[in-house]
């Protein structure tokens, strides 16, 4: 009878380890900060939003789900031939161990597409980033004018 007891409290006690488990890896790997995004103006079919990241170990920003838009898209933009063009990255972006990326105007950056409302100066977007090894990490991106570098007037 006691080798029974002891066999169901060790089971019970790996049962409890592996649940446990999961949520000790899922610890966030990726530092986000500075999180912003541009205002828009009623009706807007799109939104930009822009963040600092740092990983831990290598890995990947792959999705952005936010309850305040049809969905979240990780874009980049570029120029060719004084076109602006903007595209949707399927792989998401890379984040180097150590290393700081920044998405941000003019670069690659995160899309709310069909935002729910207007985004308003002053209003907080909540945003949770996924990645492709680390924890998702839920950040509130404070609706701003972008900065004004380089004005000389």
């Amino acid at each position: 009878m006691k080798t029974l007891t002891l066999i169901a409290v060790s089971a019970a006690a790996i049962a409890s380890a592996a649940q446990a488990a999961p949520s000790a890896k899922v610890a966030a790997k990726v530092a986000a900060t500075n999180a912003w995004c541009r205002p828009t103006v009623a009706g807007a079919m799109a939104a930009g939003c822009y963040v600092t990241l740092t990983a831990k170990g290598e890995d990947r920003l792959v999705a952005v789900e936010t309850p305040t838009a049809d969905h979240g898209e990780i874009h980049t933009m570029s120029m060719d031939g004084g076109v602006m063009r903007m595209r949707k990255l399927a792989d998401g972006v890379a984040l180097p161990a150590g290393k700081t990326v920044a998405l941000k105007p003019g670069a690659d950056h995160i899309m709310l597409i069909a935002p729910k409302a207007q985004l308003k100066e002053g209003a907080k977007v909540p945003l949770t980033l996924k990645f492709k090894k680390g924890a998702p990490v839920t950040i509130e991106a404070v609706v701003q004018m972008p900065p004004m570098s380089g004005m000389a007037h």
